[in-house]
């Protein structure tokens, strides 16, 4: 569905920030794209939804595909009328409208959005999935928890109709609990809506725990990849990014602590 062809991403004509990325989103499954800060994740969805542009950055080289149609060239609303919704890291809600009318801004780019029977469909759709934004829909966003503002960032998104949804860090900010929350429905919208979707992440246990594939990027580059059953077995991912032994046990802080085996991708 979603290819990423060994692309380069440069700022300001200067800084290198990818280094021939190359990345696959197969229809109807989740792919998560894991590693730690400053690994080039969200310079990926930039890339993949043409917002580099305002920072200055630019694909350099190779090519963005979404259904053989190259999309790396377009501006930002062409690329949402392409099908691709993005959930935005920190949520990014108008706080001063309420939650409503917040999910309704994520039809704007649909030309049907002015059919009010449709416009109910979908909002009983998300409500459907939050139960609880129905409750909240006339509360203005800015007062929402973090928990629930998640939530309608979702919602917002799925309003648009994608057929590829992208969502840069939705565990930020969050208690572990609501954490399970959010991941749990995002997994039930894959499969009750066939959406697919890309799932930036830096935990990288509940990411595993619901994608069906995986990227893993170090300094703008992919390190490894593969379905999640064989990445969640790795040696490497279970001490890098899983903090576990060999033997599948949680790793103490002494350990951690005193490792000094390298990882196996920078030998």
């Amino acid at each position: 569905m979603l290819k990423v062809n060994n692309i380069e991403v440069i700022y300001s004509d200067v800084i290198l920030v990818l280094r021939g990325v190359s990345l696959a989103v197969e229809a109807g499954q989740i792919t998560a794209l894991l590693g730690a800060n400053g690994a080039g994740k969200t310079t990926t969805i930039k890339a993949i939804t043409g917002l580099l542009r305002s920072q200055q950055g630019k694909v350099t080289r190779g090519s963005i595909e979404l259904e053989g149609q190259r999309i790396d060239r377009l501006s930002p609303d062409a690329v949402v009328r392409m099908g691709i919704a993005q959930v935005f890291e920190g949520r990014r809600l108008f706080s001063h409208l309420t939650v409503e009318e917040n999910l309704l801004t994520g039809m704007v780019f649909r030309p049907e959005s002015t059919r009010s029977a449709r416009v109910r469909a979908d909002l009983e759709q998300v409500y459907h999935f939050f139960p609880r934004l129905q409750e909240l829909r006339r509360r203005t966003a800015g007062y929402l928890s973090g928990g629930e503002q998640q939530m309608v960032a979702i919602g917002r998104a799925l309003m648009a109709r994608p057929r590829l949804m992208l969502l840069d860090e939705p565990s930020l900010g969050l208690a572990p609990l609501l954490v399970q929350e959010i991941f749990s429905i995002i997994k039930r919208i894959n499969a009750e809506s066939g959406v697919a979707m890309l799932l930036v992440e830096q935990n990288a246990a509940v990411a595993l725990s619901i994608a069906h594939q995986a990227y893993v990027m170090e300094t703008g580059r992919v390190v490894l990849n593969g379905p999640t059953e064989q990445l969640v077995e790795n040696a490497d991912i279970k001490e890098f990014y899983l903090g576990l032994t060999q033997l599948g046990e949680r790793k103490s802080y002494r350990d951690v602590k005193h490792y000094r085996r390298r990882k196996r991708w920078l030998g």
